[in-house]
């Protein structure tokens, strides 16, 4: 009985953690530029996606986006639309494909693919092969912006 349950605990582990791997930057499937289906298959962290957000080193979203929501950081740019309210301006999925490549929506955007690893060159051999943000980075910036409504 013991190696019947152990067998089937075990069983259980390897198809949560083989239906749990994350979407490949390539094999993401859009629609119209947009996303339906989560990159991870878990939900976005809205505080990480923040941060993410505010990262200069990761999402740098602030280099071009203003928001309300981080008026503590400074130096917002002006390029792209304001992030004021943009959870009701697009959908869930709008967004993750928005944050994962946004030329998929928008042809000859300079905003950046977040996640995509192949077909640009890198300015740094470092960076070859490697998406800016990981899949569960951009759930969560996805789950963050979506917290962003009009009040």
């Amino acid at each position: 009985m013991k190696n019947v349950l152990g067998a089937a605990i075990f069983a259980a582990l390897i198809a949560t953690t083989a239906s749990a791997e994350d979407v490949k930057p390539m094999e993401v499937a859009f629609v119209d530029g947009t996303v339906e289906v989560s990159l991870t298959g878990k939900a976005g962290d809205a505080a990480e996606g923040r941060k993410v957000f505010a990262n200069r080193k990761q999402g740098n979203c602030l280099a071009c986006h203003t928001n309300a929501d981080l008026s503590e950081e400074s130096f917002h740019g002006e390029v792209g639309p304001p992030m004021d309210g943009v959870a009701g301006r697009w959908s869930e999925a709008e967004l993750r494909g928005i944050v994962t490549n946004s030329k998929m929506m928008f042809e000859g955007t300079i905003m950046p693919a977040f996640y995509k690893d192949t077909g640009y060159t890198r300015p740094l051999d470092d960076f070859a092969g490697k998406s800016i943000l990981t899949a569960q980075q951009v759930e969560d910036v996805v789950a963050y912006l979506m917290t962003l409504k009009e009040e």
